[in-house]
């Protein structure tokens, strides 16, 4: 079977819903590809003294609603194909909520973990490299050019060594450049509500369809949830509809396998146990299953929050949930999408439903611009009412124009991004 190219399948989405609307084929063809690609080497001394030469990219797809804006993840397989797949992702996400930002995305392929005998880089080698590379990168970002956050493998942490040695780069006090990046610690600069944004945003999005009444199921009180990968946004995304709208959390699981329990799990207790022991496998109680076995659990919610790709043409046919609430970037393949929606299971999309992470992203960003600090109350009621207002504009498109829920989301945020660009000419 051909390994499925994440850059390719964003194209093929971007040219039906553009198609779909009639979009100028000057507009299609330019959100088909990135308006700058940035490819750096960078020499980092390493702690025994030798250098070692790491690649870094910087991709930014479109600009036409704001200021590029896309994480930075650190890690062995990094490539130009997913990184240009992740900036066209996040021009189409930061359009589908409607914030005003465009889309970007950058990496650099290291070892921030051991993997296949390779030894992790201490925290040392990391402010190094991390350092250099925005040395390398310091002309091509700013706060009204490009905003990068933190994405695999990088943190609040590497994200004020980014600001710190942004601001010498350019010769300005790291408070007149805070906006440069996202994701900080609240201390730095960051925003109130951004440890639990991806989770909650999924959250809202699912209280709106299910409100609306664009899915069978009538409501979230006594509602199943099974939840793949259960790291910040899982684990936070089953503690929140457990605890405030009811549902019941029958399997989780991490990277080392998963539990199931249909009676139900106590998601806080799972998250206990999973940090003494480094996994949610032995949680007591609970039968152990595979990452495979979860996806095929009998709920009515399924959150895959972890991979790429794990929703395919093989096993769609044999899901048992009548919602997927996509909080991992890319979990459904476009073939399986296709399958989902003829069995009438609604998948709401991770352009729509993680984007909350990138749009509190945006209001840490104009809280350093404006140089003010938010409540975390304020934080979370501008959230609701984003994700709420556009979830229900993506189901209106999405039956306006009979297509998936994912195209309806891209129809709707290529239309918003042609009207600027058409402005721009």
């Amino acid at each position: 079977m051909r390994t499925i190219n994440p850059y390719e399948s964003a194209q093929r989405i971007i040219r039906n819903a553009a198609e779909a609307i009639e979009v100028e084929r000057w507009i299609t063809e330019l959100l088909l590809r990135p308006q700058r690609e940035i490819s750096v080497s960078f020499p980092v001394e390493m702690d025994d003294g030798g250098v070692q030469l790491f690649q870094g990219y910087r991709v930014q797809h479109n600009n036409a609603r704001g200021p590029y804006k896309g994480g930075i993840r650190y890690h062995w397989d990094v490539n130009i194909d997913e990184v240009r797949a992740l900036g066209t992702w996040m021009t189409i996400k930061c359009a589908t909520v409607d914030i005003p930002l465009g889309g970007g995305k950058g990496g650099v392929i290291c070892h921030p973990r051991e993997h296949d005998g390779v030894a992790a880089m201490s925290q040392g080698e990391l402010e190094r490299m991390t350092r250099a590379f925005t040395r390398a990168i310091a002309p091509n970002i700013g706060p009204d050019k490009d905003i990068p956050a933190p994405d695999v493998y990088t943190d609040g942490q590497v994200m004020e060594w980014i600001l710190d040695e942004y601001a010498k780069a350019v010769g300005r006090p790291t408070d007149r450049v805070l906006g440069v990046v996202t994701g900080k610690p609240v201390p730095a600069g960051g925003s109130l509500g951004r440890d639990t944004a991806t989770a909650r945003g999924g959250q809202f999005v699912l209280r709106a369809t299910v409100g609306a009444a664009y899915t069978a199921l009538q409501q979230l009180e006594g509602a199943t949830v099974a939840v793949q990968g259960y790291g910040n946004a899982g684990s936070n995304f089953a503690q929140l509809v457990h605890e405030q709208d009811g549902c019941r959390i029958v399997a989780v699981s991490d990277s080392k396998g998963g539990i199931h329990d249909p009676h139900g799990l106590d998601p806080t207790s799972v998250l206990e146990h999973k940090k003494s022991h480094g996994t949610v496998v032995g949680y007591p109680g609970a039968d152990v299953i595979t990452n495979d076995q979860l996806l095929e659990v009998d709920c009515d919610i399924l959150a895959p929050s972890a991979l790429e790709n794990v929703i395919t043409d093989v096993n769609a046919d044999k899901l048992r949930c009548s919602i997927i609430v996509e909080l991992a970037n890319g979990p459904t393949t476009p073939s399986a999408d296709d399958i989902l929606h003829t069995r009438g299971v609604v998948v709401l999309p991770d352009i729509l439903a993680n984007a909350g992470g990138v749009t509190v992203s945006c209001y840490e960003w104009q809280q350093n611009l404006a140089r003010q600090k938010w409540s975390a109350e304020k934080v979370d009621s501008m959230l609701e009412k984003t994700m709420h207002t556009n979830t229900l504009s993506v189901f209106e498109t999405t039956q306006r124009y009979a297509v998936t829920p994912r195209v309806g989301a891209y129809i709707l945020a290529i239309g918003r991004i042609a009207e600027k660009l058409r402005d721009q000419r």
